[in-house]
């Protein structure tokens, strides 16, 4: 754990007792801190006191005796309207800030030169964050990961010399730590998202370049227009690090790729060198362009961490490339994002609950191609499938769950067989039976819902583990072995 020394002495009003919240008022109270907490719902109210937490109706505290408010990440601080924490903190001139501002003001008091790596992007950040700490991990560091990933900041190891922390953040996150000062900073890509929180794409956009902006060093994406845009502005500084797909993008890239194969691009004096340094051909658990640009994005860290840790007269040596493109292929990839979880005969089935928009499902439907049983529905978002269609050629058949399905079977309708099939069980039966029956080929269960999953399910770890359970009851089921 974290303790919060920088807090040490001050009254502090924590909001939101769930997965970071509880960290927080640990880490604080550890570190000194008085700490009156709260949340909205009861049964996290009676959890929280079952922990021994000091709860504290803050609709009713006098916030003149607050020196801050710790808010969690998924609390309205702007849009669509501000929580009413957040209006009563900004009445009284209280400082509003997350658990990550914490994290920065402990590393920045103890040790500031601690390797700290944070990744942030629309899709890809959660398997580019646990990339980053497996190659790290493989080169024998001291890794801590966490964030918006696994452990809660604060629930970590602290910060120390020899230390990497590797954290993912969400725009919820950054948008709560004013003094993010990370040694590497990784922006992967930007499309719309989480509009309702942040007002407009422009806003949203304005938040995830945050991250970069204060890094020592910048690894941006550069395939998309807008972290391309954010690279043009901050020119050719030393402490760019840009990286591509091989879509022709008009900045040199630090990194890149022909098709699988990874590229580095060096600089000797006056010379400059392309060399290749791994392959994902045989990468399991990257398949897909998407999956490239994630291990672009962990390689270009890595190698923009080797140039901070070497200015810092630091001994370390990170970028040892024969022994990260072999970590590469020991990655074993993280659960609901392009997971196999396992096959009946030639059936693969395919748990991609983490693709919530069309722009993640995009790439699940790229990296296969053609002989596609897609389950798809949920909660939609704005756009709903409408981008795909350029893959429904290779979609065999559909079936439709839960709130989407009038909506998306007006897309698909003359354009791609479907059946409404309302629930994930219904869904699963109807598409191996369908999959069986296919000549030739190797037919995909894919599982990538484009949608949200607050209609049918907690969470879209929930709707996962519910396909995997389900998967794993088929007559004939096979797990898929371990990298």
């Amino acid at each position: 754990m974290i303790r919060a020394t920088t807090f040490t002495g001050r009254h502090v009003a924590v909001f939101g007792l769930g997965i970071s919240g509880l960290p927080t008022v640990a880490s604080l109270r550890a570190g000194g801190a008085r700490v009156s907490a709260w949340d909205d719902n009861e049964k996290s109210r009676a959890a929280a006191v079952a922990a021994g937490v000091p709860v504290v109706d803050l609709q009713a505290a006098d916030w003149s005796q607050f020196s801050s408010l710790i808010l969690a990440p998924g609390v309205p601080l702007t849009h669509p309207i501000p929580h009413w924490t957040v209006a009563k903190a900004r009445a009284a001139g209280v400082e509003i800030i997350g658990d990550i501002e914490i994290f920065a003001r402990e590393r920045a008091a103890s040790a500031p030169s601690a390797p700290f790596i944070a990744i942030t992007g629309t899709n890809g950040k959660s398997t580019t964050t646990a990339l980053i700490a497996h190659l790290l991990r493989h080169l024998g560091c001291d890794v801590q990961m966490g964030g918006n990933i696994g452990t809660a900041a604060l629930a970590l190891e602290p910060p120390a010399a020899g230390r990497f922390h590797i954290l993912e953040l969400s725009s919820f996150q950054i948008d709560l730590t004013p003094t993010l000062l990370p040694t590497v900073g990784v922006l992967l890509n930007v499309t719309p998202d989480h509009i309702d929180r942040h007002g407009t794409v422009e806003a949203y956009a304005a938040v995830k370049e945050r991250l970069i902006a204060g890094a020592e060093a910048k690894v941006v994406g550069i395939d998309d227009a807008i972290p391309r845009d954010a690279a043009e502005r901050m020119g050719s500084s030393g402490a760019l690090y840009p990286f591509t797909t091989g879509k022709g993008a008009a900045i040199v890239p630090r990194l890149y790729a022909i098709g699988t194969t990874l590229f580095v691009h060096e600089h000797h004096g006056t010379h400059a060198s392309s060399t290749e340094i791994a392959t994902l051909e045989q990468a399991a658990t990257l398949r897909g362009r998407h999956n490239v640009q994630n291990a672009l994005a962990a390689l270009t860290a890595i190698r923009a961490l080797q140039d901070r840790l070497d200015a810092s007269g630091s001994a370390i040596t990170v970028w040892r490339p024969g022994e990260l493109a072999a970590g590469l292929l020991t990655f074993p990839g993280l659960p609901h994002r392009m997971e196999d979880v396992g096959s009946v005969g030639r059936i693969r089935y395919v748990n991609d609950s983490k693709a919530t928009n069309a722009d993640s499902t995009d790439k699940a439907l790229a990296a296969f191609g053609r002989d596609i049983y897609w389950i798809l529905g949920g909660k939609p978002k704005d756009g709903g499938i409408e981008e795909l269609r350029g893959h429904f050629p290779g979609i065999a058949r559909a079936y439709l769950i839960g709130a989407a399905s009038d909506q998306f079977a007006g897309t698909l309708d003359g354009h791609v067989p479907y059946e409404r099939s309302a629930t994930l069980d219904a869904a699963l039966i109807a598409a191996t039976r369908d999959a069986g029956a296919h000549e030739g080929g190797m037919p995909v269960v894919l599982l990538s819902p484009a949608c949200a999953s607050y209609d049918q399910f907690r969470s879209f770890e929930h709707r996962g583990d519910e396909f995997r359970a389900l998967v794993s009851k088929l007559p004939g089921y096979r797990p898929k072995a371990a990298p």
